[in-house]
């Protein structure tokens, strides 16, 4: 039932928004009474911090980053990671849920504390192991890895984000997205040039 139950919530907030949906509305969608609505959720609020969590459980991205042995690996990862980054967040469902907890934040900011915890976090902190493995590997030039981690996130996204969230800007194509993955890649190994040894 919890499944049904937050399965009806996600479509409902979708469809019409936060503001516009009622715990009536998730109920009848799911099929059940509102007063079982209300033993399983306290209200609406609630019912939404529920469906972030459950829905970035699911978008969480497989990241388990491989240790990398050259710099041709350490690009080819780095690549993947910011393509599956920007493909993860720009999709609908899941820009739909950030405007969500952007738009509760005062009224209920745990909400956003939420996704940022199952998600944006969890990515960033796969990264800056990642990049102070391929620093100790000699493949990264000196520098603290979480500055590095922000770097190449700042280098990913720019100002796209906002603007999508926004919806004043079309979602880019998935050759545009390559296209800017590849660039964060480049620009943060100029900025973290790997030291030549020393002959």
């Amino acid at each position: 039932m919890r499944q049904r139950v937050l399965g009806a919530a996600f479509s409902t907030f979708l469809e019409k928004g936060y503001a516009r949906t009622s715990m009536l509305d998730i109920a009848s969608r799911a099929k059940i009474s509102k007063r079982d609505l209300y033993a399983m959720c306290s209200g609406k609020p609630a019912m939404l911090r529920e469906v972030i969590s459950e829905r970035a459980r699911r978008m969480r991205l497989p990241l388990d980053m491989p240790a990398v042995r050259d710099g041709g690996e350490l690009i080819a990862t780095l690549n993947a990671f910011g393509l599956a980054i920007l493909h993860g967040v720009i999709s609908r469902p899941v820009l739909v849920l950030h405007r969500m907890a952007v738009a509760v934040a005062e009224e209920a900011p745990d909400v956003a504390k939420t996704l940022d915890e199952a998600g944006r976090k969890v990515n960033r902190a796969a990264l800056r192991r990642f990049l102070g493995d391929a620093q100790a590997a000699k493949l990264l030039g000196p520098g603290d890895p979480a500055v590095m981690m922000d770097d190449y996130f700042a280098l990913l996204w720019g100002g796209l984000l906002i603007e999508l969230l926004m919806g004043v800007t079309p979602p880019p194509s998935p050759g545009s997205l390559a296209r800017r993955a590849q660039r964060a890649t480049t620009k943060l190994l100029e900025l973290y040039p790997r030291q030549r040894a020393r002959r």
